[in-house]
């Protein structure tokens, strides 16, 4: 071959294989660029998933959960703290908020069947107080424990014959599908399951640390002390601390608090799936509760 003909075929050859090159670098940085557009999506959807649907609230003890909105779940507060201001076990807690699930899915209902009301569905006619006092849920869950407690082994006893007891009721058997909704619900906001219960919430606009205090008195038979915009509960124990801490946490859709403490660990106001969990903080006592409200304008 002639040497031209032999340079003109290396540099053909040679502008082939650049070409080639050029081609595969072209397409990897498409695809590295789609990766990334890809990537970012779903980062973004990622976020968009876990800000999905209502505020809502979780209760989780033995890897299992369940969830209900935040009204819901400070009625079951007010249930477990009427409890435990009465010194009943959790049982007691776990009877009463799984019959409240059944007789009203634990809404304080001003109807019922007949002149049924409130969150058991009471009936002043059959002697549970006037209509006013019924729908009063701490004069209720006193109401629903005074006649828990008379009945003779009840901490042993299955909760379809409890209900019978209890609420007179024509369907006992409907109350066990509610048993494990409510052993979570009482065993984290009675303080067994520590950091059992979270909400995701929306901000707060407003809320005061008296109220809070208030309930905790009254409800939970709490004292505690006020400083600015932070509320300080000294518990006898670190169960107790978690009682109080959970109960802040049921009711801060309520009374607006953006940060609650026990020992450690820490629950923070949030609208994501961050709201159900506690996160571990340096320092604090295992028996001492803060909850921080927002600074006012």
């Amino acid at each position: 071959m002639a040497p031209s003909k032999r340079r003109n075929g290396l540099v053909h050859h040679e502008h082939r294989r650049r070409s080639r090159t050029r081609r595969v670098v072209t397409r990897i940085v498409l695809v590295l660029f789609a990766i990334g557009i890809i990537g970012g999506g779903w980062l973004a959807l990622q976020g968009t998933l876990r800000n999905l649907g209502g505020p809502r609230c979780q209760a989780t003890a033995l890897g299992t959960s369940v969830d209900f909105d935040p009204s819901q779940t400070a009625y079951a507060a007010t249930i477990a703290a009427v409890a435990e201001k009465r010194g009943l076990p959790a049982r007691a807690s776990t009877i009463a908020i799984a019959t409240a699930i059944q007789e009203s899915k634990l809404r304080n209902l001003a109807y019922g069947d007949r002149d049924s009301v409130g969150l058991f569905q009471q009936r002043p006619s059959q002697g549970w107080g006037t209509e006013k006092q019924i729908l009063d849920p701490v004069y209720a869950s006193n109401r629903f424990y005074d006649a828990l407690v008379k009945i003779k082994g009840y901490e042993q006893m299955r909760i379809t014959e409890i209900a019978q007891k209890v609420q007179r009721s024509a369907y006992p058997e409907a109350y066990a599908e509610h048993e494990q909704e409510g052993r979570l619900l009482a065993s984290a906001l009675s303080g067994h399951s520590p950091g059992g219960l979270g909400c995701r919430l929306d901000d707060a606009t407003d809320g005061t640390p008296i109220d809070l205090k208030a309930a905790l008195s009254t409800e939970l038979g709490v004292s505690s002390t006020v400083n600015g915009r932070v509320l300080t509960v000294k518990a006898g124990s670190e169960r107790k601390a978690w009682s109080a801490g959970s109960f802040a946490v049921a009711k801060a859709a309520q009374y607006g608090a953006t940060k609650v403490r026990v020992g450690s660990k820490e629950w923070t106001r949030t609208r994501d799936a961050d709201g159900w969990t506690w996160k571990s903080v340096k320092g604090g006592s295992a028996s001492t509760v803060t909850v921080t409200f927002p600074a006012t304008g």
